[in-house]
């Protein structure tokens, strides 16, 4: 386990959410333990030190901490009551309450971060798209994974990280990871793919029949009676073994049928509800807990840290597993979750300008011997695309330069073009390629290209199409 680093990696950034934190770079580890002090938030009316001067000459040096309040220089335009500070500057800074947490990158590489005790799941998303320069998608995710349980679960954009952070034991080392997942809102937009039809019964006079949004209004309104239903392996309370048995899911809770496929108020045996409950997916279902799939899933108390108080659950197929999960999750949340999903849009619709700086950007040409401003949008494009492909040509030379002859420097550059591109992961498994794309989200579209280990001289691409994984082999001309 190694050390944090205790230098200061930046006490600054742009923008409401760069206010709210103080980064520090480290290596992975189980403790949260920070070696260095945090710079204290300073006025900026309140310079670091201040001196007072006598014609040229320094009388005496005044440290911040000795300072006291400035005083008002037009007492007759402000009332006693304002402050010259103004609250907007510091938004959070009024909450003495921070907290320290070390937030994980699909590297494992970490950062930790000094945050507000009210922040969300949202806000640390946003945080590290901008500190790590990402595209916001509306698909990055915070995780919360629990590795002596094998464990790990979306964490909703509402929730707030310190009561998640809670829930956890002294010596459990509980790791929030930041990584995207497409599949967190998919099932708004394409809820039949999720909801199976054999698996959803609905009390209505739909008669059977719903369109995408009649499925999703059921779940999301509280007077409908939507019901998920369909086998599923269970592990039996202190035993090795698995047992299938027919499992019913409505909103007040988990059942299973001790009769067959029968739904009767006497069959049904209640497993767990969720009002204090989450879902959790398992890492290593048939390594650590002897499933008979890796599709595994779990209902885990919150207070509570133990693996004897899990619920553990199986499915045949990946498809089973997202429907019940998916279907957990709507049941717990239910209207926040689609106003979490709604949220992105909102903001942007409210503020359809661009920024300043957007708006002062202009493409310009200095191939000739003087310079114009593009005006045509699609030449404008056209550059734009012609100076991102430049820039790959330029990486892809400098990649095959390293151990290269220079004579071949030129093949391998048009070679290695695909090198700079990051949807290619090089020598990666088949397993390793299903891992990250089931990881990703099965949606579709989500793909990767990679080294084919079988014949060294073609790729792979890797590709998820109807929540499965395929692989297609490529080979060059």
């Amino acid at each position: 386990m190694s050390a944090m680093n205790d230098s200061l990696d930046e006490t600054h950034t742009s923008g409401s959410l760069g206010e709210k934190a103080t980064i520090f770079r480290g290596a992975r580890g189980g403790g949260s333990a920070v070696g260095s002090a945090f710079i204290p938030l300073r006025s900026p009316l309140q310079p670091p030190n201040a001196a007072v001067f006598k014609g040229n000459r320094k009388v005496r040096e005044v440290d911040e901490t000795q300072m006291g309040p400035v005083p008002d220089p037009f007492p007759e335009l402000l009332p006693s009551a304002v402050s010259l500070v103004s609250e907007c500057l510091l938004p959070w800074t009024k909450n003495s309450a921070t907290q320290v947490i070390k937030v994980y990158s699909e590297d494992n590489t970490s950062r930790a971060v000094e945050v507000p005790s009210d922040i969300t799941a949202r806000d640390i998303c946003q945080l590290f798209i901008l500190k790590n320069h990402c595209v916001d998608d509306h698909s990055w995710t915070l995780f919360e994974q629990i590795p002596h349980l094998s464990i790990e679960r979306t964490i909703e954009d509402h929730e707030s990280v310190m009561e998640v952070q809670s829930g956890w034991g002294m010596d459990s080392h509980c790791c929030l990871y930041f990584r995207k997942n497409y599949a967190k809102y998919e099932f708004f937009k394409k809820p039949l793919d999720f909801f199976p039809e054999h698996m959803v019964s609905i009390s209505s006079e739909t008669n059977g029949i719903m369109n995408h949004s009649q499925l999703i209004q059921t779940f999301l309104s509280s007077s409908s009676c939507p019901e998920i239903h369909g086998f599923l392996h269970a592990k039996e309370h202190g035993r090795k073994s698995w047992k299938k048995f027919y499992f019913v899911l409505r909103r007040s809770g988990l059942y299973f049928s001790n009769k067959g496929t029968s739904k009767e108020p006497r069959h049904l045996q209640f497993i767990a509800e969720f009002s204090d409950s989450d879902v959790y997916t398992l890492l290593s279902a048939k390594k650590v807990y002897g499933a008979p799939t890796d599709y595994g899933f779990c209902v885990k108390a919150s207070k509570s840290s133990s693996a004897r108080d899990l619920k553990l659950l199986c499915a045949d197929d990946e498809q089973t597993r997202t429907c019940w999960v998916t279907a957990m999750r709507l049941f717990k949340y239910g209207m926040q979750l689609y106003q979490n999903f709604i949220q992105p849009y909102q903001k942007q619709k409210s503020s359809p300008m661009r920024s300043i700086s957007e708006n002062s950007l202009v493409a310009i040409d200095f191939s000739g011997h003087k310079t114009r401003v593009i005006e045509n949008p699609s030449e404008a494009l056209s550059v734009a695309v012609e100076e991102g492909l430049s820039w790959r040509r330029k990486s892809c030379h400098r990649l095959s330069s390293h151990g290269s002859p220079s004579a071949s420097q030129s093949s391998m550059s048009s070679i290695a073009i695909h090198m700079a591109q990051p949807w290619f992961h090089s020598k990666l498994s088949r397993e390793e390629a299903q891992k990250l794309i089931t990881q990703q989200g099965l949606v579709d579209g989500v793909f990767l290209v990679r080294d084919s280990q079988s014949n060294p001289r073609t790729f792979v691409l890797s590709l998820c199409h109807t929540q499965k994984i395929k692989h297609f082999q490529i080979v060059p001309k």
